[in-house]
């Protein structure tokens, strides 16, 4: 293995489920620039996390939906553009087509007309 290659700056921090206010207190080398009094009385660097096993369906038990960037909204708003777009480009191509039907019959009434 190569040596010195792990940090040797780890220190107390605080990391804070953003979903359920859980925390927990644990050695890391993240910086942050927030600190938190913590229920020992002393005050450490905080971590704020969106998703802990605190609150993480599989650690849980529990399902929920978790959507923190407006994910599903966005997947929803783009699959309605996309169903409106193919319903619009269905009604043009079944207008070509009534066009092109009324054409024909017009044409061949053009036609049969004359061989009379």
């Amino acid at each position: 293995m190569k040596k010195d290659i792990h940090p040797d700056n780890y220190r107390f921090v605080v990391f804070k489920d953003l979903n359920n206010n859980a925390m927990f207190l644990t050695r890391s080398t993240v910086a942050s620039g927030e600190t938190i009094k913590y229920t020992d009385g002393k005050e450490y660097p905080l971590i704020n996390v969106h998703i802990s096993s605190a609150s993480h369906p599989f650690f849980t038990g529990q399902e929920k939906m978790i959507d923190i960037e407006g994910r599903v909204d966005r997947f929803k708003a783009r699959q309605l553009a996309a169903e409106k777009r193919k319903k619009a480009v269905i009604a043009k191509a079944s207008k070509i087509r009534s066009r092109k039907n009324i054409n024909s019959v017009e044409s061949k009434k053009i036609g049969t007309s004359s061989k009379h």
